[in-house]
């Protein structure tokens, strides 16, 4: 069950950030067409369903993997498979490369009647695993193809 929690917290994260391809991050957001996001997760070997279906921008900087991910406002929604509750703050930041997400911050699950941040997430294709401090927890990588819709706008409490 915890192990649960914490993957979902974890998917969570991973679908408010946005993986990124070669494209450097120099190009301004608004000339990269906003469907591309998802499209850059998929290049780092991660399903769409990590960042909600609606983005407002990103950055990336293709030397270093660092990425930047801006929603519209605060966004809950709720993780497969066990249902936890998942929140993405406004911006997403982490580094991204080939199966991994490192240092991610804004994003968070509920489990165990509080939040809990996902900070790392890795890839091995069937799975992903998601990183809660020192916790982990392993879900298949096809409970997130499709990225999901926010439920609202409201920001996560501690």
């Amino acid at each position: 069950m915890r192990t649960s929690l914490l993957f979902s917290l974890l998917l969570l994260l991973f679908s408010l950030l946005d993986s990124a391809s070669s494209q450097s991050s120099e190009l301004p957001t608004s000339a990269r067409p906003l469907s591309r996001v998802h499209a850059e997760l998929t290049a780092y070997g991660f399903p769409v369903g990590l960042l909600p279906a609606h983005v407002r921008d990103y950055s990336i900087n293709a030397t270093s993997g660092d990425f930047s991910v801006g929603l519209h406002g605060p966004c809950r929604l709720t993780l497969p498979p066990d249902n936890y509750l998942a929140a993405y703050s406004e911006k997403i930041r982490g580094r991204i490369v080939r199966g991994r997400i490192a240092g991610l911050e804004g994003i968070r699950v509920r489990a165990f009647f509080r939040w809990w941040s996902i900070t790392g997430i890795k890839s091995s294709g069937e799975n992903l695993v998601f990183e809660v401090g020192g916790v982990s927890a392993k879900y298949p990588s096809k409970n997130f193809d499709e990225a999901p819709a926010c439920k609202g706008g409201k920001r996560a409490s501690s």
